[in-house]
């Protein structure tokens, strides 16, 4: 059984991220590889490849089973790879699995015949199940967290329980990638996750619904040991952990930390977590184990906004969270959201602001976005607010319903004026020049580009 793993290209006229490791594939193509199968990697984001560039490269390759990731800005980039791959391999078993289809399978099974099954939420068993029975021709009525077209009927299978023990997955396939097309500034950053699920329910995310309401943790030796691996393998200095929030249980990953200065890893790293989630002694044991930066959900700089979000936290734990931060030598990056129902122009410049008064290293200014599966995709349709269903233009960046209270276009002008009184400041483009590093170097080049778009208006 040969089985290609493709993370499809982002659609056209999008903003183009830098290529991120496809932490999900590279799983995938571990337990592939574990399972005794032959395995390979198509990224067409990494490689920067487009459909033709696929078809070409898949051509030159055989294969029984192609599966897919996507997001929901990638569906429909998703749907016209399996199209194009049954073209190739007619006979092929075409496979989506990630967030978007996982709530949007049905749909999906109906919107294009070329998709044979979904795998729905965490994928690693389930795909695992799937080609032992792929490969013997058994049938696939008990094979739990799939949704299968079956004659001209769609089944959808149970779901399957998620795995509780992490520590017993591969670590990922790496080796499947191209790494050189992921270096930023002449570095390799690897991902790693160290948990999965959450203990909250926000309104605008997926990864609760994806992954679960518990907190399931990988033990810190398992973590290190995999930090330890790559950075002797690769010799990889740089890791960001993929967590929703890494500090979930405190002493955990205080444990992470003790771990990694036992071992005396030169490394630098990166995470995400919650404001009431962390302390400042916790905050100087990530600093002494290499942690340069924290990502926090802002979210929103009133606390009307906040708790429309079902966030959980206070504005008083997201200042203190960056006052403790700075005060142990830590970048901070403070990521908020714009435009959520109930949103007016004076709560998202309330937002804009709070943001700044925080002395962020980075900001993100991210429109909120109903992506199917979570509540917000919910409010949004009952209340007749959709006015772009072109999941091409789910970017995050672009609005794509607009409420009573802040229309469309003000919401998008919002959100330019606060990256361009963020980033374009004499004060922070000295500040991130002399920092350096790949945090100071990004803000630098970030000023500079919004810079230059500022004086191409004003000239315009």
């Amino acid at each position: 059984m040969k089985v290609t793993l493709v993370n499809p290209p982002y659609p056209k006229d999008v903003h183009q991220h830098p290529p991120f490791i496809p932490l999900s594939l590279s799983y995938l193509g571990a337990v592939c590889e574990r399972s005794g199968y032959e395995v390979n990697i198509i990224d067409c984001q990494g490689e920067g490849l487009n459909f033709e560039d696929f078809r070409r490269k898949l051509e030159k390759t055989e294969t029984d089973v192609v599966g897919i990731t996507s997001a929901t800005l990638t569906y429909k980039s998703a749907l016209k790879i399996a199209c194009i791959s049954k073209e190739v391999f007619p006979e092929c078993v075409t496979i989506l699995g990630g967030c978007h289809a996982s709530f949007w399978d049905i749909n999906a099974l109906n919107e294009c015949s070329s998709l044979d099954i979904i795998v729905r939420k965490e994928g690693e068993i389930t795909f695992q199940e799937l080609l032992r029975k792929l490969e013997k021709k058994e049938k696939l009525d008990n094979v739990q967290g799939i949704t299968l077209r079956k004659g001209n009927k769609i089944i959808k299978n149970g779901d399957r329980p998620y795995i509780e023990n992490l520590d017993d997955l591969p670590l990922p396939a790496y080796h499947l990638l191209n790494l050189k097309c992921y270096h930023k500034m002449g570095k390799l950053t690897l991902p790693i996750l160290t948990s999965r699920g959450c203990v909250y329910w926000c309104n605008f995310c997926t990864a609760v619904r994806m992954f679960g309401r518990k907190y399931r943790m990988r033990s810190p030796k398992s973590v290190v040991d995999e930090i330890e691996y790559f950075h002797k393998e690769y010799g990889v200095e740089y890791f960001t952990s993929y967590d929703d929030a890494f500090s979930v249980d405190i002493s955990r990953a205080e444990k992470i930390c003790e771990e990694i200065m036992l071992r005396k890893l030169k490394i630098k790293w990166d995470c995400e977590t919650r404001v009431d989630m962390v302390n400042k002694d916790l905050l100087e044991k990530m600093k002494k184990a290499g942690c340069i930066a924290v990502w926090f959900g802002v979210e929103a700089g009133t606390q009307g906004m906040v708790d429309k979000m079902q966030k959980k936290i206070k504005i008083d734990q997201t200042i203190e969270a960056f006052k403790s931060a700075h005060e142990v030598g830590l970048m901070t990056v403070a990521c908020a959201i714009l435009g959520f129902p109930g949103e007016t122009e004076e709560t998202a410049w309330k937002t804009v602001n709070f943001v700044k008064s925080l002395n962020p290293a980075h900001v993100g200014f991210y429109i909120a976005t109903p992506f199917p599966g979570t509540p917000l995709y919910d409010i949004v349709k009952e209340n007749g607010w959709l006015r772009i269903d072109d999941f091409d233009k789910y970017d995050t960046a672009t609005p794509v319903f607009e409420t009573p209270y802040l229309s469309m276009e003000k919401l998008k002008e919002i959100r330019l004026k606060a990256y361009q009184q963020f980033y374009v400041r004499p004060s922070y483009m000295f500040k991130m020049l002399a920092k350096g590093g790949i945090y100071g170097t990004s803000g630098f080049k970030t000023s500079m580009a919004y810079l230059l778009r500022t004086l191409h208006v004003k000239l315009s």
